[in-house]
Parts: structure tokens; sequence; C-alpha cells
């Protein structure tokens, strides 16, 4: 038993889908012994840059015992089988980055390299056309994948397009229902204990105090106990992710209701669309040292399916991480820990993983330094390995088109980023390390569709079988078999998870 230094009251400062994925989940895991508190103002927006996310949320779902249909409705939501990418390697070019993987390997020898052999020779289908996720997206096919390990139903997965405030409200629900309190107020001050430099409560500009034994940051680019607070510090990687701005607008349903998202590469950055049962999501993703606000409102508003529901909302932002997202008592969870670009729609992703670690490592009232630094360790590498995945869309443009790809082809990258474009340009070799949340499928995807093309195999592939260039094109012919079998993914919508007008 942890007697009395167990942890008796949490405060979540901030509400949002970071602040309500954090009470959800914590209270659904401290089921007694401990009052969880959310303080929020509704003067406060909140950003929701994103609406797309990757499979993993499915198990954060599944993990608070919420039916798939019920959330799916209740968030106006849609299904997203990977990542569409427009004009990234060279204008006109597109490629697919796919949840799941191209074919299954048969061999020893991964099967891209086989691929390679074969491409080389003129005799291969493209690399996407062997992605059962893209056979389907494609077509604007969806069904959840099969059981069936033997069958190309069963090689892909999915995640979710949604309204991420409606989800936040869902959770809001679920939270309250459970035993959490929310209030509603601005913070005006935060105080913290002389001997430990712990936060001890947090006072409202009402004059109410919280007092807490642990303390959750969600309050966003802010970072009003993490930073303000605490003086944690932040990375900037600007040199690496160069954009620092975005303009965001919803509009009216147009254009194929696609069970993917798109991201298309402009003059300084790139635009999003998201599409939802009610409305399309889009944003322009854009450098401010290559282009002005104005000209990105102008792009982004040509660029729409349909008529603009909104004004398009600014955002400002610096790509990094605090030093510490764990300092003393307080454990800083959704952006006020730092911010990844939505290229590959990991926001949502990085809240969750908090939020795991943070119950995977849960403290008593002492918040151990053996702890605090694990957390820390482990969540510092997972930042860093998808910070490496984002550079490498930048990296391997060919466009010399305009001044941010001409920038981002020329520089430097991190070595943990350079060992993996090295290792794949002499080889065709996917290495990872350090559990990497993207693995050999997704690296495959970029590296292949932005035309970063080995200059050799795997030398153990001289040592293998031949021909494979025929088994290639009938997995090619299997996956459109299978893909054609599948609902439309409006249909599938209609018929499971509809949500109400």
């Amino acid at each position: 038993m942890l007697g009395d230094r167990a942890i008796r009251s949490v405060v979540i400062v901030g509400g949002g889908t970071a602040g309500w994925m954090t009470a959800a989940a914590l209270a659904n895991a401290l089921q007694r012994n401990c009052q969880i508190t959310l303080i929020e103002s509704d003067d406060i927006g909140t950003v929701g840059v994103g609406e797309a996310t990757i499979p993993p949320i499915r198990t954060f779902n599944e993990t608070l015992g919420i039916q798939e249909a019920d959330f799916v409705r209740a968030t106006k939501g849609s299904f997203k089988l990977g990542i569409e990418f427009v004009n990234w390697g060279w204008q006109g070019q597109r490629y697919f980055h796919p949840f799941g993987t191209h074919g299954r390997n048969f061999d020893m020898v991964p099967l891209h390299q086989y691929w390679l052999e074969a491409q080389a020779q003129g005799k291969a289908p493209a690399l996407d056309d062997l992605s059962m996720a893209w056979a389907a997206a494609k077509r604007g096919r969806f069904a959840p994948p099969i059981a069936d390990q033997r069958h190309v139903l069963s090689t892909f997965d999915y995640a979710y397009h949604f309204d991420a405030g409606l989800y936040a409200r869902f959770l809001r629900d679920y939270s309250e229902t459970r035993g959490v309190t929310r209030v509603e107020g601005k913070i005006a001050d935060v105080r913290l204990r002389g001997e430990t430099g712990f936060v001890d409560a947090v006072a409202l500009e009402d004059g109410r105090a919280f007092a807490a034994d642990l303390f959750i940051d969600c309050s966003g680019f802010r970072g009003l106990l993490i930073e303000e607070a605490l003086g944690t510090g932040y990375q900037d990687w600007t040199h690496w992710l160069p954009c620092d701005r975005a303009m965001a607008v919803p509009c009216a349903k147009g254009g194929d209701f696609t069970p993917y998202t798109r991201s298309t590469a402009r003059e300084a950055g790139w635009q999003w669309r998201i599409p939802l049962q009610h409305r399309t999501g889009n944003g322009y993703v854009y450098c401010s040292n290559f282009i002005s606000d104005d000209a990105v409102r102008e792009t982004l508003l040509a660029n729409l399916d349909g008529a603009a529901l909104a004004d398009p909302k600014p955002l400002r932002f610096v790509t990094g991480r605090r030093n510490l997202f764990w300092n003393r008592n307080v454990i800083a969870i959704g952006l006020s820990g730092g911010f990844m670009e939505p290229l590959e729609s990991t926001s949502i992703h990085l809240i969750q993983a908090g939020i795991s670690k943070l119950l995977a490592l849960f403290p008593d009232r002492d918040c151990d330094p053996l702890v605090t630094d694990e957390y820390n360790r482990i969540a510092i590498n997972e930042f860093e390995r998808i910070r490496d995945f984002i550079i490498l869309h930048y990296k391997l443009t060919q466009r010399e088109d305009t001044e941010l790809w001409r920038y981002c082809q020329n520089m430097s990258v991190p070595d943990t980023v350079a060992w993996k474009i090295d290792h794949f340009r002499r080889y065709g070799r996917l290495l990872s390390r350090d559990a990497d949340l993207f693995g050999p499928a997704s690296w495959l995807a970029v590296h292949i569709g932005q035309g970063n093309f080995p200059e050799g195999r795997d030398p153990l592939l001289a040592h293998r079988g031949e021909g494979q260039a025929d088994w290639l094109f009938k997995l090619e012919a299997a996956l459109s078999r299978a893909a054609e079998q599948l609902p439309t993914h409006e249909a599938f919508i209609a018929q499971n998870c509809a949500a109400s007008a």
C-alpha cells in the first residue's frame, strides 16, 4: 500500500482535446480515493488545427470502453486509411502513406527489396498499388480489416477524422459521469511550495484556490504551469521544421468523400484537407519568412471544395519541445509540452502518448526523480523520432521552384535522420531504433514517394530466388479484387455510424 503518500488530488489546467482526454483517462484509471478537477474558461479558445489521427487512437477509445460507432457518430467523424501527398516530391506528383504494409513479407529479404529490383527492370507495379490501404482508399471504399492473417484484407489499419471540439465535449460527458469536477474560470496566480518548488495551488481571478498533489498542464502554447511558473525552457526546431504559422478554415462538403487525409504542397508550406460528415477541414501550414499572411489566405480560400463556413483562423507556433515534459509535480500534455506541425497527424497521438506514460509511471506525492526522469527520457525520445519522420518529408523534396523548398533541400538534418537516409540510399534498408512510432512501411512510402531510390540493394538479395515480378503483379490484382468487395466510405458510415443532422 502507498499509504499516506498516495496521490489524492489531481488538477488539470485547461480543457480542449488534451484536457478532456486526460480527464477521461484518469477517471477511468483512478476509480477511488482521488479527486480529479479540470479548470477551464469558455473565454479561452482551443487551437484545434488538425482533426486527423493515426491508428493508436483506437486503442485509447477502446481502453475507455467507448464504442466506435458511438464515437464516430458523436464527433461527426469519418475514417482514414492514410495520407495522400501531392506535389511534395515534385510538381504534378503524388503518393500515399498507408496505414498498414505494402503486401506482406514472404521471405527473409523484405518485399520492398524484390520490388526495387523489379522496378529497376521496369517490371513492377507502382509501390502504392501494393498497399491494401491505397487499393481501398483510391476507390473511396472502407471497412475495418479482417482478423484472418492469410487474407490481404488483414494487411491494413485505420484511424479517424473528427471534429476535435465535439470529441472534447464527448469526453467531458464521459469524465463528469465518472466524477470529474469541472471548474469554470481563469487562473490568475500559481503558488509554489518554498521547500520543494512544487506547485501547491492555482488561484482563479475570483479568488478561489485549488490545491492538488499532482498538476497536469493542458494550457496550450502558453504553458501556464510548466513554463510560466516553473521556467522549464524550450528547444526550438525551426531550423529543421521551418513552418511557423497556420491558417485554418472549415468549408461546406464537396469533392470526393475520401477515406484519407490529403496534404498538398504549396509555395511556402502545405495545405490539409480533412473530410468529415458535416464539413471539410482545411488549413495552410506555412513559413512566414517566405510568404505573406494575405497570400496564404488567398491561396487557401481559392482551393476549397465548398464555400468557406468561417473566416480563416490564424495560428502562430514554434516547432519544438519543452526541455522537460514532467517537472516537479507538473506534467505537460498537449501543446504545453511542445508542438509538432500536423503533417502526419500526430498532435492528438502525442496527447495520448503522454497520458499512457503517466499511467504507466504513475507517481506518489513525492514525484520521485527516478520516475520523472524515465518519463522524460521516453517522452523526449518519442518526440524526436516523430520530428525526424516529419523532417524527412521536407528534406527529400526535389522541388526548386520556391525559396522554402530550396531551403529544405539544402538544410542540415539531425544525425538520426541522416543515417536513415544514408542506409536507404546505399542499400534500400529501412533501419529503426528506439521504438519508432512510424515503422518501415511509413519510411518506405516517403522515400520512394519523393524519389529517393536506392543506389543498390540488400546484398542478400543476390543469394535468394528470382522472378518475383510476376508475384508482385498478382499481389496488385488480389488487392484490387479485395477492394472492390468493400462498401464505399459513405455507405459504410450511413449504415453504421451516421451523425444526426
